[in-house]
């Protein structure tokens, strides 16, 4: 397996797995408010259906609601990775 390639700087990349498009649009959405951010682009999730979106956020350059909530949250520093994860 190849290592994953890191997005430069402050940026992170996003993937949104959702059952429909609409649900998946709407969480872009929300991220877009937050964060400056590449415009989105839409797979099939499965072949049974879905939606898969993918966009890159510029975490340097944050809203002032991102902000204000960045300020106070702390990472609790436990490794949470999923099950299904790579």
């Amino acid at each position: 397996m190849e290592p994953t390639e890191l997005p430069p700087g402050w940026r992170a990349d996003v993937r949104i797995v959702a059952a429909s498009p609409e649900a998946a649009r709407q969480v872009a959405e929300v991220l877009r408010r937050c964060f400056a951010s590449t415009e989105q682009r839409s797979y099939p999730a499965t072949g049974e259906g879905g939606t898969r979106l993918h966009l890159t956020v510029d975490t340097a350059r944050v809203a002032g609601l991102a902000q204000s909530w960045l300020v106070t949250s702390q990472s609790s520093g436990e490794d949470r990775t999923q099950t299904d994860e790579v």
